[in-house]
């Protein structure tokens, strides 16, 4: 239920994953790839991991939010490599009996993938190119 991946991202076909009669509520993350930031204009990103260590470390977000809240799944999956404006970089499915805990472990689940996952964004401009400094930049 966590994976880096380097083909498009398909959140349709990840929510039937997680979509169970149990579930009154299911709760998304779709990070895209937007065409500005830091006032410039954005061509393209570029996403790399620690690949292994990047899985783990996802995986102990995934099991942290699956004890603090009632869950009946969460699905965490990154794209690496080049991503073009419009495409989605992170994807994230909550499920839940009830609403409040989706929206909090999905919440908690991309705050920390963001602070902790080592996973570095290049962002590409028309002038040039720059390594982010941290990713939840």
């Amino acid at each position: 239920m966590v994976a880096l991946v380097t083909e498009e991202i398909r959140p349709r076909e990840l929510i039937q994953q997680i979509k169970v009669p149990e579930a009154g509520a299911l709760v998304t993350f779709d990070g895209i790839v937007r065409n500005h930031a830091r006032g410039r204009r954005v061509r393209y990103l570029e996403y790399e991991a620690y690949g292994s260590m990047a899985e783990r470390e996802m995986e102990k977000i995934r099991t942290e939010a699956l004890s603090r809240w009632p869950l009946t799944g969460l699905l965490i999956v990154h794209r690496v490599g080049r991503l073009e404006i419009g495409e989605s970089s992170v994807f994230i499915a909550v499920s839940a009996a009830h609403r409040g805990d989706a929206f909090d472990a999905c919440r908690y689940t991309i705050d920390t993938l963001k602070q902790t996952v080592p996973i570095w964004k290049k962002e590409h401009y028309d002038d040039g190119e720059v390594w982010i400094e941290g990713y939840g930049a």
